[in-house]
């Protein structure tokens, strides 16, 4: 089968678009495909069996906040229902606990040290503190132009004919750096795109230009993939006051009460997309994946959060729900032991699709029994948010296995820090430092990290 371009749109025209300007858009693929799309990949059609495919990513947001994780304040019907009916980890984790390397790694299923998105913000040794924003653009422009040149999700999934789309949080640039077909990020310096610009309004305000991109690639009869990052429940906490009300007389502070409320609206935001999607008939034929970015623990006494939780090494800056979700094609399990990644989604989405596996992939197919059974530790990887090179901005590096958890600070950049060694199974909290008491632990694990950087 033959591909095509898609027509690039504005994106400020994007956020409003309507059904009819979406159609318009694929004027030309509709023209030019005339008489083909129903043409096969071998012996099979492009569309046939080819279920649509759904990645919904939360942001900043803890592992424990979830009403399916046990939270005792916090309502997430809709999120439970989907942890409930599909397959779901629960011992699962990001690389890294930072939005633009975290998303990088999901999208492309390789360690940010592979890719190269180490940090939000890329600074040189010549800039001063007072630098401008442009500045930082410019600097970060290489990041992006390397990442262009990667292998993405969308630009595997076109060998099977998929519509991309891009809603939500994107920190490289324009969506078409991903592959998507289409997108609401423009990713433009000169007019405010840094993380998602028209992207952040998504779920906010509104779910329009999401649905209208559903029914676009259902009136192409095309499956499509859905990228649905919506800026919740990040900051700025401001829940609708309902919600906000709901939750104040249980929380310890107001800033807490926020943070909870943010939660429950970004569940009733994924239970708009799923009712959307069942409404056109097309839920059994819907792969539905969720995961969070990176983890984040409300302060009680501002709006900021605890220095355990995002950009840290610690399990609620990196430890997530991870699901998998295809009516009667995924058998519904809960799952509290095996060791799950981010960057397991690519390779699972392409198993599911009866894919090959490109070179380059750092995770697994989660739906390989073997391969999980097999699977003796997930690695992390922490740098400075404002990074320059691996060397000068690395951090820590991690090694998660059943039950320990090694947390091994860069002897250049964090002097003075103390490796630290958990029990995740007795102290899933991390409160007590077992490295002086297990060094051989400690040595055992610090080998399979090196052994993983050399991978």
């Amino acid at each position: 089968m033959k591909r095509y371009q898609l027509p690039s749109i504005s994106t400020k025209s994007v956020l409003g678009l309507s059904f009819s300007m979406l159609l318009s858009a694929l004027a030309l693929l509709s023209f030019t495909a005339c008489g083909e799309k129903n043409k096969s990949v071998g012996e099979k059609e492009v569309t046939e069996e080819m279920p649509n495919i759904v990645l919904i990513i939360s942001d900043d947001q803890a592992w424990t906040d979830y009403g399916f994780m046990g939270h005792d304040h916090i309502e997430t019907p809709r999120l439970d229902k989907l942890a409930y009916g599909g397959l779901t980890f629960v011992r699962s984790y990001v690389p890294t606990s930072l939005c633009a390397p975290s998303l990088a790694s999901i999208i492309t299923g390789s360690y940010p040290r592979q890719h190269q998105v180490l940090g939000n913000d890329r600074v040189l040794p010549t800039d001063a503190p007072e630098d401008s924003k442009r500045l930082r653009a410019d600097n970060y422009a290489p990041v992006i132009d390397n990442f262009k040149q990667l292998n993405t999700l969308p630009k595997m999934l076109k060998e099977k004919g998929y519509l991309s789309f891009q809603t939500g949080k994107w920190w490289l640039g324009n969506y078409a750096n991903g592959g998507f077909d289409l997108g609401m990020t423009h990713g433009d310096p000169d007019r405010g795109g840094r993380h998602g610009d028209y992207g952040l309004e998504i779920g906010r305000n509104g779910m329009d230009t999401l649905f209208n991109y559903i029914d676009l690639a259902m009136e192409e009869e095309q499956p499509f993939f859905l990228w649905y990052a919506p800026f919740l429940p990040h900051r700025p906490h401001n829940p609708p006051d309902s919600l906000f009300q709901k939750y104040l007389p249980k929380a310890p502070s107001e800033y807490v009460a926020k943070y909870w409320a943010m939660c429950e609206w970004f569940d009733q935001t994924c239970g708009e997309l799923m009712d959307y999607i069942d409404k056109k008939g097309a839920s059994e034929n819907t792969l539905f994946v969720y995961v969070c970015d990176n983890g984040w623990v409300q302060r009680e006494d501002d709006p900021s959060y605890n220095e355990n939780s995002k950009r840290s090494p610690y399990d609620y800056g990196m430890r997530t729900p991870i699901m998998f979700k295809w009516e009667g094609k995924i058998k519904p399990e809960f799952n509290p032991h095996s060791l799950a990644s981010s960057l397991d989604i690519v390779p699972t989405i392409l198993g599911l699709l009866g894919m090959e596996q490109p070179d380059g992939l750092d995770g697994i197919n989660v739906m390989d029994e073997t391969a999980l059974k097999q699977r003796e530790a997930v690695f992390g990887e922490i740098y400075a948010h404002d990074f320059s090179t691996i060397d000068n901005s690395l951090f820590y590096r991690m090694a998660i296995t059943d039950p320990y958890k090694l947390i091994v600070p860069d002897k250049e950049n964090k002097p003075g820090e103390s490796v630290q060694l958990f029990d995740l199974t007795k102290d899933p909290f991390e409160q007590k430092n077992l490295a002086d008491q297990y060094p051989e632990i400690v040595e055992a694990l610090n080998k399979k990290i090196e052994a993983s950087w050399e991978h």
